[in-house]
C-alpha cells in the first residue's frame, strides 16, 4: 500500500486496511434506490466478487517520524508471542531451515527483562506522529495451500499518537475480525497484482493491428518502430514483453454485504450467510461444488460491487477510501434480494443441494448406498 488515507484526530482511533483472498464471482438481484432515474425501485441484475477475509492477527507497531525526505521508521515493537505461520514468512525454505530460530532471541531478552518493550512504546508515543501495526493473515483457516502468511503495516488513523499506540498495543496477539474496519455499503479501494500472462508480442500486449497477410517476415509486428533519426526508440513505440503481473489499486469500490464465517467457534458449520430478508433458503455463499479453483468459503468474507484485480486465491488488500464519497452511487443503501448460489463450473439449475436432490428424486447411486449400508 502505497498511501493510507489523511489521518483525523477528532475521530475515534481505527484500522484503515485489511488483507483477504479472492474466491471468485457471482451475481445478486437488488432494488434500485435512485429517485429520478428510470431504474428507480426496479430490480437490477449485478455481478460481485466475494473475498475470503479470516481475521488478521496484530504482531508488531511501528512508530514513524516525519522528516524532509519522507517518514523514517523510529523503533518497531513486536509480540511476545508469535505465530508459526508468521515466522514462516522470515524464511526462504522453512522446512529445510535447521534452528528455527527467528524471534527466540527477541521473546528471550523480553522475559528476561533485558529489552524493555514499554521504554520503546513510550519513545514511540513522544516522538511519533505515524503509527502503523504488523499484522499478518491466518493461513490455517483458508484452503489455498499455503502456510506462510501474508504480513503488511496498516496504519492506525484517529486519536493523538499516545491513544494510537495504546489502542495499537492493546491489539497485539488479537485477532482483529473485517467487520470491525469496515462497514456495509462503504466504499473501498482494492490494491493486488493482476493476473499474469509472461512474455508477450506487441499485438496482444498493445492490441497494434495486426499487419496484412502477405508480410514479409511475420504480420504480428509493428511496422515501423520510428524515423532514422533521432537514432533511438522512443518510449511510447509499442515493443513486446511482460504482460500482467503488475501491482494495480482500483478505487471506489462499493461493499454490497459483509459475511459472517460459516464454521463457528465451535466447529459446527451454519449454512446461512448467502440468506436474504426475501429470499429465505438456508444457503452459505459457496455455490454448488464450491467456487472454481477456489473451493468452500468458510470464513467471513466481503461481497464487492464488480469485478477486482488478481486470480483466483490471490491475496488483496482493501483499503479506506481515501476521497470524501459523495456521489448518488457512494450513498445508496444496498439490500439485497437474492444471492445466486448455483454451480459456476458450466449452466448451474440449482441454487442448494436440498432443491437438486427434491427435483431429481431418488437416484440410482442413492439406491445403491442404502444398500451398502
Amino acid at each position: 500500500v502505497k498511501k493510507f488515507p489523511r489521518d483525523d484526530a477528532s475521530k475515534p482511533c481505527h484500522l484503515t486496511a485489511f488483507m483477504g483472498y479472492k474466491a471468485g464471482m457471482t451475481h445478486i438481484v437488488r432494488d434500485v434506490d435512485k429517485p429520478g432515474s428510470k431504474q428507480h425501485k426496479k430490480e437490477a441484475v449485478e455481478a460481485v466478487t466475494v473475498i475470503e477475509t479470516p481475521p488478521m492477527v496484530v504482531v508488531g507497531v511501528v512508530g514513524y517520524v516525519r522528516t524532509p525526505r519522507g517518514l523514517r521508521s523510529l523503533t518497531t515493537v513486536w509480540a511476545k508471542h508469535l505465530s508459526d505461520e508468521f515466522r514462516r514468512r522470515l524464511y526462504k525454505n522453512w522446512y529445510k531451515s535447521k534452528s528455527k530460530k527467528a524471534f527466540t532471541k527477541y521473546t528471550k531478552e523480553e522475559s528476561d527483562k533485558a529489552k524493555n518493550s514499554d521504554k520503546e512504546l513510550e519513545r514511540i508515543k513522544k516522538y511519533c506522529e505515524v503509527v502503523r501495526v504488523i499484522a499478518h493473515t491466518q493461513m490455517s483457516k483458508v484452503n489455498i495451500g499455503q502456510k506462510k502468511a501474508h504480513v503488511m503495516e496498516i496504519q492506525v488513523n484517529g486519536g493523538s499518537p499516545k491513544d494510537k499506540v495504546e489502542f495499537a498495543s492493546k491489539l497485539f496477539e488479537q485477532s482483529v475480525p473485517v467487520k470491525s474496519i469496515f462497514n456495509q455499503n462503504e466504499m473501498i479501494d482494492i490494491c493486488g497484482v493482476t493476473k499474469g500472462h509472461g512474455y508477450k508480442g506487441v499485438t496482444s500486449r498493445w492490441h497494434t493491428t495486426k499487419l496484412p497477410r502477405k508480410t514479409h517476415r511475420g504480420l504480428r509486428k509493428v511496422g515501423c518502430i520510428g524515423s532514422w533519426h533521432p537514432a533511438k526508440v522512443a518510449w511510447s513505440v509499442p515493443r513486446a514483453g511482460q504482460k500482467g503481473y503488475f501491482h494495480r489499486t482500483e478505487v471506489n469500490k462499493k461493499i454490497y454485504r459483509i459475511g459472517d464465517a460459516a464454521k463457528k467457534a465451535d466447529g459446527s458449520i451454519e449454512h446461512k450467510n448467502a440468506t436474504t430478508e426475501f429470499d429465505l433458503t438456508e444457503k452459505s455463499i459457496t455455490p454448488m461444488g464450491g467456487f472454481p479453483h477456489y473451493g468452500s468459503v468458510m470464513e467471513d468474507f466481503v461481497m464487492i460491487k464488480g469485478c477486482c484485480v488478481g486470480v483466483k486465491k490471490r491475496v488483496i488488500t482493501l483499503r479506506k477510501t481515501l476521497l470524501a464519497q459523495t456521489s448518488r452511487s457512494a450513498v445508496e443503501e444496498i439490500t439485497l434480494k437474492f444471492v445466486d448460489t448455483s454451480s459456476k463450473f458450466g449452466h448451474g439449475r440449482f441454487q442448494t443441494a436440498d432443491e437438486k436432490s427434491k427435483f431429481l428424486g431418488v437416484l440410482k447411486k442413492d439406491i445403491v448406498q442404502q444398500a451398502a449400508k
